[in-house]
């Protein structure tokens, strides 16, 4: 009996043994479990990340609004709106499959929306928005070196040809092969530009120096000897607004272009914070030196031009390297607003050549300079030298284009607003809208 027992009680147990081993395999995912779960995360994280870059239109829209005159606030919200609306269409139409279809030559690509290259069971729809709204940034920084004198209706035509080809052909160079069917020429040479310091910046900023060269100062802005004549923005409270809006949407812009939900994303938000907070302390102690009070607009200007200087290089470099980046931007900002507008003569009413273009280039090369092995975007192999050529490659194409662009749009359709309606404002001339209807005094300078 005893021996039965035994039996009995030994058989259960290896039973219960069983079933728990059983249970415990089904507790555990499989492997396609976890991979789909990963694949979710990065789906989540892409779409956050875009919709944060998408909110920067806002910022972009706020502070070119408050750096200059009441009476185009109006024309520079329809002009936001419209840049980021027509560049959507062209992007897919045309952009896209420019930018990261398989080109032969590795010049530029041509697949578009295949059918065995582009579905919505993976990351690719997620990856489509989040480089549409990197698109849309390159053509809204043109529109803060022309405000206030430029006919809407070119605006509309040349945001349209940058985004359906002047952004993407460059931007294939340098990221053709992140949609993987084609590499650009410049990332085989292991060229760095990890969130686009120049790619997308420089590149929307070489451009809008070629637009504010051919379109030509506004009225009242240089007299007769040379001199420059300052010309206050309306609401630098605005424009502190559109600066801290950016700076918010940043943390999409650098974390985002991981398209992955992992840990990187925390190191990159905190290199891309760190040259933020150094550009603007940089820039506030150089105003201050320079005109003797710690000037605002050019203080929210070291905030943008450490976060353009550190877009390059935000997963490549340390944290120190990012303060110092930041830093070096802030410095590097003050004094090519003063060169580019009392020098050279160039009206640009934001600085967005100084911050996007000058600043770009700078945290281009410097992404080069503090390359560092153990970082999550370490690039093996990367150089000074293919930094440097990535820099040169970019401002020949954009500014090169943007001198043909917009000279055939002077010749053509005109590129100028009447002298008329500039003095009025565009809003009145262009819209028949008034920012703050009952409250604006209109001027003739």
């Amino acid at each position: 009996m005893k021996n039965t027992r035994a039996t009995i009680a030994a058989l259960l147990t290896v039973i219960a043994l069983a079933s728990m081993e059983v249970l415990a395999d089904d507790a555990k995912p499989s492997i396609s479990a976890v991979d789909q779960l990963q694949t979710n995360l990065n789906i989540v994280w892409t779409c956050v990340a875009a919709f944060l870059v998408f909110f920067m239109q806002a910022g972009f829209a706020m502070v070119e609004s408050g750096f200059t005159r009441a009476k185009n606030a109006c024309n520079i919200m329809m002009k936001n709106l419209m840049d980021f609306s027509i560049g959507t269409i062209m992007w897919y139409l045309v952009g896209f499959g420019l930018m990261f279809g398989g080109g032969a030559s590795a010049l530029f690509g041509a697949s578009h929306f295949a059918a065995n290259d582009f579905s919505a069971s993976d990351l690719n729809w997620a990856f489509w928005i989040f480089q549409c709204v990197f698109a849309g940034t390159a053509a809204t920084i043109v529109s803060g070196a022309m405000a206030g004198r430029t006919k809407f209706i070119s605006y509309l035509c040349y945001s349209a040809v940058i985004c359906a080809v002047i952004y993407p052909i460059s931007g294939h160079w340098a990221w053709g092969s992140l949609f993987g069917l084609g590499e650009g020429w410049l990332e085989q040479k292991s060229f760095i530009d990890f969130a686009g310091s120049t790619v997308v910046h420089s590149c929307g900023a070489w451009l809008a120096l070629a637009g504010a060269i051919v379109l030509g100062p506004r009225i009242g802005k240089y007299g007769q000897d040379g001199s420059s004549r300052a010309i206050p923005g309306h609401n630098i409270p605005l424009a502190s607004l559109g600066v801290f809006i950016l700076w918010f949407g940043w943390f999409g812009f650098n974390p985002g272009s991981t398209t992955t939900g992992d840990v990187s994303i925390g190191y990159i938000a905190m290199t891309t914070n760190m040259a933020a907070a150094a550009g603007a302390i940089a820039a506030m102690i150089v105003s201050w030196i320079r005109f003797k009070k710690p000037d605002v607009s050019m203080s929210l200007n070291g905030v943008l031009a450490g976060l353009v200087a550190i877009t390059a290089g935000c997963a490549n470099v340390t944290p120190m390297h990012a303060l110092i980046i930041g830093a070096v931007a802030g410095v590097v900002v003050v004094v090519s607003v003063e060169v580019i507008d009392k020098v050279l003569r160039i009206d640009d009413p934001v600085g967005a050549v100084s911050v996007h273009g000058v600043c770009g280039a700078l945290g281009t090369v410097l992404a080069g300079v503090f390359n560092t092995p153990g970082t999550p975007g370490y690039v093996e192999g990367g150089s000074v030298a293919t930094q440097v050529l990535g820099v040169v490659a970019v401002f020949a194409w954009a500014f090169g284009f943007g001198i043909i662009l917009f000279t055939v749009i002077k010749k053509t359709i005109g590129l100028r607003a009447s002298e008329d309606d500039e003095l009025r404002g565009l809003d009145i001339g262009e819209h028949g809208n008034e920012a703050y209807s009952g409250f604006q005094l209109f001027t003739t300078q």
